[in-house]
């Protein structure tokens, strides 16, 4: 199986957590096709942890739990794929998954076998419970190996939070994306502490193994399984339109597998047209897949560049701090020294304005924890 751009879909952790049920997932699957996600991209729909009974039945397998899924799972699976969707599960290569659920360790293959039954196309693997005594490299080679032998192709999404410095070998182990950070919150402190610390591991993301910034918190205002609202003060410190489009400008630069893990049958109409947004899925989704070039990365600033397939250049100055921001770059540090017979022409990544001639280099207003995000093409002066 070759995943040669990172895959888009929904997760139902950031918003639901244990809150699962049949009928919130076929929901969810009528809304990503009646409201465009699935035409934009957005083609798996996956259900995270909590989907299970506490134990496995007598012939050893994981059963779903019966009061959220009457049915069963390949009941779900094929109404999720009734409507041109791929359906995603979740497991743990510990003993026991993140809220306590049985785990696949020492169960891997009749897991995997369970799995490919049912119709999944997606396995996010989670790492906790795992037993300090056991390999960490070995037991993910194991669930893909697992995969493989199912005859199904199955997208194999790692994640051991960076463990072992995962990036360095998630690939060779069969896996198509690797988490390398912690979970995310939906507060903007939680969107630039995992950029800064994916922007130096992203030179090992490419084709069919992708760094993952984890789910998107684009819409959950605060709230959800994820969600940061104050119990005391409901409306302190709620995330703002603007500190959602700097995720989104992010996330889409930096190549990184694009999970709403907001409720899209409540979408308000700002976020489902920032996560639609066309001009920014073709840069996550660029065939090139290359890493930015990370200038600068620190908690007030993230400046970046990155080349694109069509020979056209990405520019992204990101604004940490609490305050509208001056900021600037060279465009000599991307290659591009003032002595060049060329310049750039750019165009605004959000909204398509042709923002004209941009030569030595780019100097602006960003507001406080927003972001320029600029797609240029490289033009004789």
């Amino acid at each position: 199986m070759i995943i040669t751009k990172p895959p888009m879909g929904w997760n139902s952790w950031n918003t639901f957590g244990e809150h699962i049920s049949e009928q919130l997932i076929m929901e969810t699957a009528d809304k990503m096709v009646e409201d465009g996600y699935l035409a934009a991209g957005y083609e798996y729909l996956i259900i995270d942890d909590c989907w299970s009974l506490r134990k496995r039945g007598e012939d050893g397998r994981i059963v779903p739990d019966p009061q959220k899924f009457p049915h069963g799972m390949k009941y779900v699976a094929d109404y999720v794929h009734s409507k041109g969707l791929k359906f995603g599960m979740y497991s743990c290569a510990g003993l026991m998954t993140c809220a306590d659920y049985p785990g696949s360790y020492d169960h891997e293959f009749v897991d995997a076998q369970t799995f490919a039954e049912w119709g999944v196309d997606y396995l996010k693997y989670d790492y906790c419970n795992f037993p300090k005594t056991a390999d960490c490299q070995h037991r993910y080679r194991v669930m893909s190996m697992a995969l493989k032998a199912t005859g199904r192709d199955i997208l194999f999404a790692a994640c051991n939070w960076g463990h072992h410095e995962c990036q360095h070998w998630m690939k060779s182990a069969g896996a198509h994306t690797y988490r390398s950070t912690g979970d995310i919150f939906d507060k903007f402190s939680s969107t630039m502490w995992i950029a800064q610390d994916q922007a130096r591991k992203l030179y090992a993301s490419g084709p069919n193994c992708f760094n993952d910034m984890d789910m998107l918190t684009v819409g959950m205002y605060g709230k959800g399984n994820v969600g940061m609202v104050d119990p005391e003060d409901p409306t302190k410190a709620l995330p703002t339109d603007e500190e959602y489009k700097t995720q989104f400008a992010l996330w889409c630069a930096f190549g990184s597998p694009l999970m709403i893990g907001g409720d899209i049958r409540n979408m308000n109409a700002f976020c489902k047209e920032l996560l639609q947004n066309e001009r920014l899925i073709s840069i996550n989704q660029d065939a090139a897949c290359n890493a930015p070039i990370v200038l600068e990365s620190s908690e007030d600033a993230i400046v970046f560049a990155r080349h694109m397939s069509d020979n056209s250049v990405v520019l992204g100055m990101v604004n940490g701090g609490s305050e509208p921001a001056r900021m600037y770059m060279f465009l000599d540090e991307i290659g591009l020294p003032a002595d060049a017979p060329y310049v750039l022409r750019g165009t605004d990544a959000f909204t398509g304005e042709d923002l004209g001639v941009i030569s030595d280099y780019i100097l602006g207003e960003v507001p406080a924890h927003g972001c320029r995000l600029i797609r240029a093409t490289i033009e004789k002066k």
